[in-house]
């Protein structure tokens, strides 16, 4: 079994739900990761996997299903399946993009954490979450009534045409 394939099942239940128990012991931990990372701003993560596990008491797996949730932020892709034990990390990060990451994945406990004080603003963090969150809205045009003309421009009433389905 690979790594990434150990992270799923720790973290999923058969039917692909979150197993609530591992996420309550997993989140403090991811939690102070990027606290770290937020504070020594570097923008950059370079350890082997082993070593960055150890550092934060997570298992290799763990680790993986880190590098895993910021994928969408990092300036490489990572194929979190090929990663083995002997893996060096070795990555850089869009802090823009990360935050908007922890919006999109609703991770309050680390969008809000006090460190993203260094790179924004509140009035930008602000901006940057109602964006996030907008942009996942969909907003459904106005449903054309059954005598309204057709929006095809055939002529025809909407219920002779399209709506005829």
């Amino acid at each position: 079994m690979s790594l990434y394939e150990a992270w799923i099942k720790a973290a999923y239940d058969s039917q692909g739900q979150s197993d609530k128990t591992f996420w309550k012991t997993y989140m403090p931990v991811e939690t102070r990761i990027y606290e770290d990372l937020l504070t020594e701003g570097q923008g950059a993560l370079n350890a082997p996997l082993m070593e960055f596990a150890k550092k934060y008491g997570l298992k290799p797996e763990h680790a993986v299903g880190f590098l895993d949730g910021i994928g969408g932020a990092i300036d490489s892709e990572i194929d979190a399946e090929s990663i083995t034990e002997d893996y060096i990390i070795d990555i850089k990060f869009d802090y823009e993009k990360l935050f908007r990451k922890m919006v999109e994945y609703k991770a309050r406990h680390l969008y809000t954490l006090p460190q993203w004080s260094a790179f924004f603003d509140v009035a930008a963090q602000e901006r940057m979450i109602e964006e996030q969150r907008r942009s996942g809205t969909y907003v459904a045009g106005e449903k054309p009534g059954r005598n309204d003309p057709c929006a095809c421009g055939s002529g025809k009433k909407y219920k002779k045409c399209c709506g005829s389905s």
